[in-house]
């Protein structure tokens, strides 16, 4: 089973041959956010996880993007984003449903024994470990916070 990083580098190959710009951009723009965060840290990202997490930081980024272009009006900039997005999307793991996700939580809460929203700092904490790369965690705290304000 080949890991994320070579995945991603056959892919760029493929890009290449296929003259396929966006998508080979794309990948280059990975694989250099990976490269930058090894000699940031001084670490080797030899896990999926680690990688899973670069991707994941790019993909939020461009969801920013994409509301702050959709703010300015600037449709021919929102489309460009939403195409890197799709594309960064192939490589993260699939996506928990909202269902999955709230079932995910009650085990959290329990085990943490939350009784309250002074506890999201504890069940955060716990969920990041657990979703992280699996759903958007903006969900998953707005999930958390109406859970523990019905408690």
């Amino acid at each position: 089973m080949t890991t994320l990083r070579e995945r991603l580098k056959e892919e760029m190959k493929t890009a290449m041959r296929a003259k396929e710009k966006v998508r080979l951009g794309v990948i280059r723009l990975v694989l250099a956010a990976i490269q930058q965060k090894e000699i940031d840290e001084r670490v080797t990202l030899d896990s999926d996880d680690a990688v899973t997490a670069v991707i994941d930081k790019m993909i939020k980024q461009r969801r920013d993007s994409i509301t702050q272009y959709q703010n300015a009006q600037r449709q021919d900039l929102v489309d460009i984003e939403q195409h890197e997005l799709a594309l960064l999307m192939e490589y993260m793991p699939k996506q928990l449903s909202t269902v999955e996700i709230e079932a995910e939580l009650a085990d959290i809460i329990a085990s943490t024994g939350a009784a309250g929203p002074q506890d999201i700092g504890k069940v955060m904490g716990a969920a990041k470990g657990k979703f992280q790369g699996r759903a958007d965690m903006g969900q998953v705290s707005q999930l958390v916070k109406s859970t523990l304000a019905a408690l």
